[in-house]
């Protein structure tokens, strides 16, 4: 079977070195490549796929344009974005072909103990794009009832704010200083929002270049830092699940990434 992500640019991605690792785990003779798609590219690149594609997941900017290529489940209805396409049969079938965010599971595995800790945090999320919408969704989910919002558009902002009312959660402006800060924008412009807080668990989704000066900004700090490497680890479980039918633990998809 064949699976890859698609997106662009796609040469930095990690994403190979967590299907392959797990592949040779579970005993799977598969293949996994990276090919860069545009967004406006998507609909074609898939009819060209024959019935050996398993799957596909989904970096920038191509995670809103894979919602229309099949059934998305209830996370991607709810937020429009997906990073995992699974073909049941051929690829340009959209009827046997199922879209998940697997980004929100990540999220929820990797801030669910931290929140359940302190369930009263101030949560700062910077950026206002799928992958912030993801972050608030997740912690929608984890019982957070207000979450504190940056972004560079007023307008961008306050859209996230009336559909993140939909999920069960208020987005409020941004906090002086935050208990956890989640940051999906670029480094320069996250280290520049970000400075003069002082929060004690730092969320950096980015891991290129790595690191990045969000997450050595956080260790400077002694915070509690988790990296864009972290989540690719935690969505891969799900999204490992979701192709092949078996477990993955995020142990060993970490253990690759830092091999």
């Amino acid at each position: 079977m064949k699976a890859g992500v698609i997106g662009a640019p796609i040469a930095h991605s990690r994403s190979p070195v967590i299907h392959r690792a797990a592949y040779a785990h579970l005993g799977l003779d598969w293949q996994y490549e990276a090919m860069e798609v545009l967004s406006d590219g998507v609909v074609d690149f898939v009819k060209d796929l024959d019935s050996s594609w398993r799957g596909l997941s989904v970096t920038m900017p191509c995670k809103e344009a894979v919602v229309e290529l099949g059934e998305p489940d209830e996370v991607v209805c709810a937020l429009g974005v997906g990073n995992t396409v699974v073909f049941e049969e051929v690829p340009s079938n959209r009827h046997t072909t199922h879209i998940h965010n697997t980004d929100v599971s990540g999220f929820e595995m990797l801030l669910g103990g931290v929140l359940s800790t302190q369930p009263s945090s101030h949560v700062q999320v910077l950026g206002t794009g799928a992958t912030a919408r993801s972050a608030i969704y997740a912690l929608s989910h984890m019982g957070l009832e207000e979450v504190n919002v940056r972004g560079r558009d007023d307008q961008k902002v306050a859209a996230l704010a009336d559909e993140a009312t939909r999920w069960g959660i208020r987005v409020l402006g941004a906090c002086d200083n935050p208990d956890v800060l989640i940051s999906t924008v670029p480094s320069e412009v996250g280290l520049a929002w970000a400075d003069r807080t002082h929060p004690g668990v730092v969320f950096d989704v980015l891991y290129d270049p790595w690191p990045t000066d969000v997450a050595t900004w956080g260790q400077s700090l002694g915070a509690q830092v988790f990296t864009g490497l972290d989540l690719l680890a935690a969505q891969g479980v799900g999204q490992i699940r979701h192709m092949t039918g078996q477990s993955i633990s995020f142990d060993i998809l970490r253990q690759a990434l830092d091999q």
